[in-house]
């Protein structure tokens, strides 16, 4: 094997074929970056005149076959809905295929086909999932070999901004998908474990269950429940484990104030508003609020939620524009729409700032008798908007993995996470000399 396509030349690509356009360098690999937009192609290959530039169109399906039956591995960054696509494909092509988005029940239907065909089809080789599942799985596994027995799983990630780029009271700044970041708990109940009860959390109380986590240099971060922590508990082995949860963390103070854009229905994203030409941010907000014709906004807002108005959970509100009388650029949209467009504008990481990635495991165990708590803390910052921590963390792990492959090493056939020794164990090795460790 010695070709590879990587589909997408979007934000979270530039560090993965940064890498492999220097691997290819020293291995003689041939490697095509296909993208929809040439530019995008061009920023992410400059200063290597051996890859391939391809611009491609998914919905071009005979050039898309083409170009895959050309490669021996795909690596797919194209939004989720289109990893699907992209596999059938593979199967047909005998490609193998890496992604960094969550295993679709529909890719783990392929299971069978693949492993017959003797392809593997990594998903969720990215930060979250992907870098949490290899460290995770690296510790459990020691312990388990130690002989302990694990009493408690909880694990955390975020993408923050970096404390010297931190210049907003929201404390935050859009470092991945935007249109996620507004959608955030959106995908159903939460649900976890905790000292052997099932617990679950609602989309509307999410952000006000949150709890406070400590990390070393960062002081105490807020972390909220992700959706369903209780789908890894057959992948990492912890079925009789009393306790199991996976959160996000966001900056002290950020929960609080999310929470009150989700109350208002500033977030829902299951309606639209139409004939907007004539909304400034001011009229969407106090359409969510009770109706009196004198009452002033601010006043609303405080019986709304029973705080000051000059208090600094309203003051970030305040901050966004959504007071504002500027006019909403949209005739119609949803109120999710009009948040996230507001969002990219105020949340924007700026050329010369720094993101950060934070995650964070705890992990209880018996061992001889004893009682014993680990915590493990990675904190990764970005150098720049075309060089961040979240491309950098998402990009690499991919990245290694397909040198792994490429250089005749043995792999799990089939559809597959990065929860196996033989796949976590180079990838975290290597990351380690990209400063991606954890303490």
């Amino acid at each position: 094997m010695n070709r590879i396509l990587v589909l997408g030349a979007g934000r979270s690509a530039s560090y993965l074929i940064n890498y492999l356009a220097e691997e290819s360098l020293k291995y003689q690999w041939e490697m095509t970056v296909a993208d929809i937009n040439l530019e995008a192609i061009q920023e992410k290959i400059k200063g290597f005149s051996h890859i391939k530039a391809l611009v491609l169109g998914i919905n071009n399906l005979n050039k898309t076959k083409k170009a895959i039956s050309e490669a021996d591995i795909a690596i797919s960054l194209l939004p989720p809905k289109l990893h699907f696509r992209i596999a059938e494909i593979c199967l047909e092509t005998q490609t193998h295929l890496l992604t960094a988005s969550y295993l679709t029940p529909e890719m783990k239907a392929l299971h069978q086909k693949v492993k017959q065909r003797g392809l593997l089809f990594l998903n969720e080789m990215g930060l979250d999932p992907g870098i949490d599942h290899m460290s995770a799985m690296q510790v459990l596994d020691t312990i388990r070999k130690k002989g302990g027995k694990i009493l408690a799983f909880r694990s955390y990630t975020g993408g923050l901004v970096a404390p010297e780029s931190d210049d907003n009271p929201w404390h935050y700044k859009i470092t991945w998908n935007p249109r996620n970041v507004v959608l955030a708990g959106q995908g159903g109940t939460a649900k976890f474990i905790e000292n052997d009860k099932y617990k679950f959390i609602p989309y509307y109380q999410i952000f006000q269950r949150i709890k406070p986590i400590t990390m070393k240099g960062l002081g105490q971060l807020e972390g909220y429940a992700n959706r369903d922590s209780l789908k890894y508990c057959t992948a990492y082995k912890l079925q009789d484990v009393p306790t199991i949860f996976r959160g996000t963390l966001r900056n002290k103070g950020f929960c609080q104030a999310w929470n009150i854009l989700v109350q208002l229905g500033l977030t829902d994203d299951s309606f639209e508003i139409t004939n907007m030409q004539e909304y400034t941010y001011r009229d969407f907000t106090n359409s969510f609020l009770f109706y009196h014709p004198t009452t002033p906004l601010e006043k609303k807002l405080e019986e709304f939620t029973g705080l000051s108005f000059e208090s600094e959970v309203l003051q970030k509100i305040k901050w966004l524009g959504l007071l504002e009388e500027n006019k909403i650029p949209f005739q119609k949209a949803t109120p999710a729409q009009i948040l996230q467009d507001l969002l990219q504008k105020k949340w924007k990481l700026n050329a010369e700032d720094k993101d950060m990635i934070v995650m964070q495991h705890q992990i209880e165990y018996e061992l001889e008798g004893k009682k014993i708590e680990e915590k493990m803390d990675l904190i990764v910052k970005g150098e720049g908007l075309s060089q961040t921590a979240m491309a950098k963390t998402v990009g690499l792990p991919l990245g290694v993995y397909t040198k792994h492959l490429l250089l005749g090493n043995n792999f799990p056939k089939g559809v597959q996470i990065p929860i196996k020794e033989d796949i976590y164990t180079p990838v975290l090795k290597e990351l380690i000399t990209f400063g991606i460790s954890f303490h």
